[in-house]
Protein backbone atom coordinates (compact mmCIF):
# COMPACT_ATOMS: atom_id res chain seq x y z
CA UNK A 1 0.00 0.00 0.00
CA UNK A 2 1.35 3.28 -0.49
CA UNK A 3 0.30 6.73 1.58
CA UNK A 4 1.87 10.30 1.07
CA UNK A 5 5.02 10.85 3.29
CA UNK A 6 6.84 13.60 5.09
CA UNK A 7 10.45 14.53 5.30
CA UNK A 8 9.22 17.53 7.97
CA UNK A 9 13.49 18.80 7.47
CA UNK A 10 12.83 19.43 3.86
CA UNK A 11 9.41 21.50 3.82
CA UNK A 12 9.61 25.11 3.37
CA UNK A 13 6.52 26.30 4.33
CA UNK A 14 5.50 27.11 0.70
CA UNK A 15 1.50 25.80 1.09
CA UNK A 16 1.87 24.72 -2.33
CA UNK A 17 0.45 21.68 -1.54
CA UNK A 18 -2.60 22.62 0.23
CA UNK A 19 -3.57 25.71 -3.01
CA UNK A 20 -3.19 22.00 -4.81
CA UNK A 21 -5.47 19.99 -2.78
CA UNK A 22 -7.74 23.25 -2.34
CA UNK A 23 -7.87 22.99 -6.29
CA UNK A 24 -8.28 19.48 -6.53
CA UNK A 25 -11.32 19.14 -4.07
CA UNK A 26 -13.06 22.31 -5.34
CA UNK A 27 -12.33 22.30 -9.13
CA UNK A 28 -11.74 26.33 -9.25
CA UNK A 29 -10.18 27.61 -5.79
CA UNK A 30 -7.16 27.95 -4.81
CA UNK A 31 -8.80 28.66 -1.08
CA UNK A 32 -6.52 26.76 1.39
CA UNK A 33 -9.85 25.94 3.49
CA UNK A 34 -10.99 23.34 1.08
CA UNK A 35 -7.54 21.34 1.57
CA UNK A 36 -7.12 18.11 3.10
CA UNK A 37 -3.74 18.93 3.73
CA UNK A 38 -2.69 21.62 6.14
CA UNK A 39 0.65 22.51 6.84
CA UNK A 40 1.76 23.34 10.84
CA UNK A 41 3.72 25.88 11.56
CA UNK A 42 4.97 26.00 15.20
CA UNK A 43 7.03 29.22 16.55
CA UNK A 44 9.12 30.65 17.81
CA UNK A 45 11.62 28.40 15.86
CA UNK A 46 9.11 27.98 12.81
CA UNK A 47 9.21 24.23 12.52
CA UNK A 48 7.12 23.45 9.72
CA UNK A 49 5.14 20.39 9.23
CA UNK A 50 2.52 19.13 6.27
CA UNK A 51 0.08 16.93 8.23
CA UNK A 52 -2.83 15.02 6.64
CA UNK A 53 -4.76 11.98 6.67
CA UNK A 54 -2.64 8.56 7.68
CA UNK A 55 -5.58 5.98 6.17
CA UNK A 56 -4.87 3.83 9.65
CA UNK A 57 -5.33 0.47 9.41
CA UNK A 58 -7.51 0.13 11.98
CA UNK A 59 -9.37 3.43 10.99
CA UNK A 60 -11.52 5.10 13.83
CA UNK A 61 -13.20 6.78 11.85
CA UNK A 62 -14.62 4.03 9.82
CA UNK A 63 -15.50 2.18 12.78
CA UNK A 64 -17.59 4.79 14.29
CA UNK A 65 -19.42 6.32 11.06
CA UNK A 66 -23.14 5.00 12.03
CA UNK A 67 -24.13 5.47 8.39
CA UNK A 68 -21.64 3.98 7.30
CA UNK A 69 -20.15 6.15 4.67
CA UNK A 70 -16.18 5.63 5.57
CA UNK A 71 -14.68 2.84 3.68
CA UNK A 72 -10.90 1.58 2.15
CA UNK A 73 -10.34 2.05 -1.37
CA UNK A 74 -9.13 -1.27 -2.08
CA UNK A 75 -7.49 -0.13 -5.00
CA UNK A 76 -5.43 2.96 -3.34
CA UNK A 77 -5.98 1.70 0.03
CA UNK A 78 -7.16 5.06 1.01
CA UNK A 79 -9.81 5.60 3.52
CA UNK A 80 -12.68 7.76 1.80
CA UNK A 81 -15.73 8.58 2.97
CA UNK A 82 -18.93 8.79 0.95
CA UNK A 83 -20.27 12.40 0.91
CA UNK A 84 -24.23 11.16 -0.30
CA UNK A 85 -23.99 8.68 2.61
CA UNK A 86 -22.50 10.83 5.14
CA UNK A 87 -24.53 12.43 7.91
CA UNK A 88 -22.96 15.03 9.08
CA UNK A 89 -23.09 13.73 12.48
CA UNK A 90 -19.05 14.88 12.91
CA UNK A 91 -18.22 11.34 14.72
CA UNK A 92 -15.73 10.50 12.80
CA UNK A 93 -14.06 14.52 13.40
CA UNK A 94 -14.56 13.06 17.41
CA UNK A 95 -12.94 9.31 16.67
CA UNK A 96 -10.00 10.70 14.69
CA UNK A 97 -6.75 11.17 17.16
CA UNK A 98 -4.84 12.99 14.62
CA UNK A 99 -7.51 15.68 13.55
CA UNK A 100 -7.60 14.92 9.85
CA UNK A 101 -10.64 15.58 9.32
CA UNK A 102 -12.32 18.32 8.51
CA UNK A 103 -16.18 19.20 8.26
CA UNK A 104 -17.83 20.79 4.91
CA UNK A 105 -20.22 23.70 6.75
CA UNK A 106 -21.61 24.09 3.43
CA UNK A 107 -21.89 20.87 2.09
CA UNK A 108 -22.91 19.33 5.70
CA UNK A 109 -20.75 16.78 5.28
CA UNK A 110 -17.36 15.21 6.16
CA UNK A 111 -14.07 15.31 4.66
CA UNK A 112 -10.24 14.26 4.31
CA UNK A 113 -7.70 13.19 2.00
CA UNK A 114 -8.93 10.98 -0.64
CA UNK A 115 -4.92 10.39 -1.81
CA UNK A 116 -6.62 11.63 -5.42
CA UNK A 117 -7.44 8.66 -6.39
CA UNK A 118 -3.82 7.15 -6.21
CA UNK A 119 -2.12 10.62 -7.92
CA UNK A 120 -2.19 13.08 -4.66
CA UNK A 121 -1.98 16.64 -5.56
CA UNK A 122 -0.14 17.82 -3.09
CA UNK A 123 2.64 15.76 -3.81
CA UNK A 124 2.98 16.36 -7.18
CA UNK A 125 3.28 19.96 -6.62
CA UNK A 126 5.31 20.13 -3.14
CA UNK A 127 8.65 22.16 -4.76
CA UNK A 128 10.66 21.13 -1.86
CA UNK A 129 10.45 17.27 -1.94
CA UNK A 130 9.23 17.48 1.72
CA UNK A 131 5.93 15.15 0.38
CA UNK A 132 6.17 11.67 -1.67
CA UNK A 133 3.91 9.36 -2.35
CA UNK A 134 5.65 5.41 -1.70
CA UNK A 135 5.00 2.39 -0.78
CA UNK A 136 4.88 1.48 3.03
CA UNK A 137 7.73 -1.17 3.33
CA UNK A 138 9.92 1.47 1.43
CA UNK A 139 8.88 4.34 4.08
CA UNK A 140 10.20 1.57 7.34
CA UNK A 141 13.71 1.10 4.96
CA UNK A 142 14.05 4.68 4.26
CA UNK A 143 13.19 5.84 8.32
CA UNK A 144 15.83 2.86 9.18
CA UNK A 145 18.67 3.81 6.99
CA UNK A 146 17.99 7.79 8.85
CA UNK A 147 17.97 7.07 11.77
CA UNK A 148 21.69 4.92 11.39
CA UNK A 149 22.41 7.83 9.58
CA UNK A 150 22.12 10.04 12.57
CA UNK A 151 23.29 7.73 14.84
CA UNK A 152 26.33 7.80 12.79
CA UNK A 153 26.49 11.41 13.25
CA UNK A 154 26.09 11.61 16.77
CA UNK A 155 28.85 9.42 17.58
CA UNK A 156 31.11 11.39 15.31
CA UNK A 157 30.25 14.38 17.02
CA UNK A 158 28.15 15.78 14.63
CA UNK A 159 30.30 15.78 11.63
CA UNK A 160 29.61 14.41 8.29
CA UNK A 161 31.18 10.91 7.64
CA UNK A 162 32.19 8.83 4.48
CA UNK A 163 30.10 6.08 3.66
CA UNK A 164 32.60 3.78 2.15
Amino acid sequence: MKMVTVTPEKCVGCHDCEMACAFAQSGDSCDRRWSNIHVSVSTPDRFVMPVTCFHCARAWCMEVCPARAISRNEETGAVVIDPLRCAGCKMCILACPYGNIRFDAQKLVSRKCDLCGGDPECVKHCISGALNYEEIDKLAERKQNMFGYKLVRMGNGGEETSHE
